[in-house]
């Protein structure tokens, strides 16, 4: 049967191509060729059509695509208290390219006040009937991609009151979007997929991390930022192994975090990545514990080509042997534009699949 809360059966993880107009917009705007104004005035009309094509296919959460964003996670930690998002040596290194050279370095205490993404999200809700889906990156990801380096020495000498301060900051997050309406939030996380890939592993050790044990300091994190949560509202956490241009960056089943993830972090919900090789079977799904549920992210978003109903079918079917069938949802492997510059695919390519979501979950339990 459908579902009435978050997860929904049909999903999405929330990041959408972004229009010739919004491009063309923040073109403008980074030449100085058009004010802050003109560039909102912009994203409002963008987003405006991007809810009302979520709707029309029968999405039942809705996102604003993160048209108001150039990354994913940066935008968001850039505007955390104690974070300044500056220019570095290079970028984050993916399978054949990189990308732009920033990243966010910790200056002070880090703390949450006045975030500019509540606004955003107060958009999204007064303009869709269906449930508004916020997406936040994961606390986690302001430690994996610059570890101990980006985090001032000075106003943290002990790395455990950074983990600390960090799980305040986003549980001030987390009620202050509950409190603007929000009852769908997503932490998008690329830490513990990357802890599934030896080649990680490798560069955490090398940096003065311990692989074994930082699984474990993130779920603690994370724990401290959504317990004691509303029960109406639904959390749960996109797992990635990066994308960015249609590349990736880790490889390897979720076998090594699934028992921590499942049972250790207490979201609601997963949104878990099995559109290749690459990310191995579905016998992780024996963790999951009754009452969560795990989205099959079985349709990628980093190519045009379009799955058979047949094989997704088949797919969800293989999945329910490892977990109920009741407990499982479908959806995209991944956002389509993680960054502004999107996936390489065509916006028609891209609703193309979700719409074959939608098709298929009602296929599968019903309209």
């Amino acid at each position: 049967m459908q579902r009435t809360k978050p997860p929904f059966r049909a999903d999405h993880v929330g990041s959408l191509l972004r229009s010739a107009a919004l491009k063309d917009a923040r073109i403008k705007h980074a030449r100085g060729d058009i004010s802050a104004s003109d560039l909102k005035a912009a994203e409002d009309v963008e987003i405006k059509k991007v809810i009302a094509a979520q709707e029309e296919i029968g999405l039942q959460s809705v996102s604003d695509g993160e048209y108001r964003r150039a990354w994913w996670h940066f935008d968001f930690l850039g505007a955390l208290e104690g974070v300044d998002l500056i220019d570095v040596d290079q970028g984050i290194q993916f399978a054949g390219v990189q990308t732009k050279a920033q990243a966010p370095r910790v200056t002070a205490r880090v703390d949450f006040a006045d975030h500019p993404m509540l606004a955003h999200f107060r958009f999204l809700k007064e303009h869709t009937k269906q449930t508004p889906k916020m997406t936040i990156p994961s606390p986690s990801m302001l430690h994996y991609r610059g570890g101990r380096k980006m985090i001032n020495m000075g106003v943290y000498p002990q790395i455990e009151n950074f983990y600390h301060d960090l799980g305040q900051a986003y549980r001030k997050a987390v009620h202050a979007f509950y409190d603007e309406g929000c009852r769908y939030l997503q932490l998008d996380d690329c830490s513990f997929a990357y802890l599934c890939d030896p080649e990680q592993r490798k560069m955490l050790a090398a940096r003065g991390d311990d692989p074994t044990k930082q699984g474990e300091i993130y779920a603690g994190m994370i724990n401290a930022a959504i317990d004691g949560r509303p029960d109406d509202l639904a959390i749960t956490m996109h797992l990635c192994r990066g994308n960015f241009r249609s590349t990736f960056v880790a490889s390897g089943g979720y076998e090594p975090i699934a028992d921590l993830l499942f049972n250790q972090v207490h979201a609601d919900g997963y949104f878990m990545e099995w559109d290749n090789d690459r990310s191995g079977g579905f016998e992780p799904l024996r963790f999951l514990p009754k009452g969560k549920h795990v989205v099959l992210g079985l349709v990628t978003s980093k190519t045009g080509v379009l799955e058979t109903r047949d094989d997704l079918l088949r797919r969800i079917e293989e999945a329910a042997k490892y977990a109920p069938l009741d407990q499982l949802c479908l959806s995209p492997q991944c956002g389509f534009a993680s960054t502004e510059e999107g996936n390489t695919l065509a916006e028609e390519e891209q609703w193309a699949k979700l719409r074959l979501v939608v098709q298929v979950a009602q296929d599968v339990w019903g309209k």
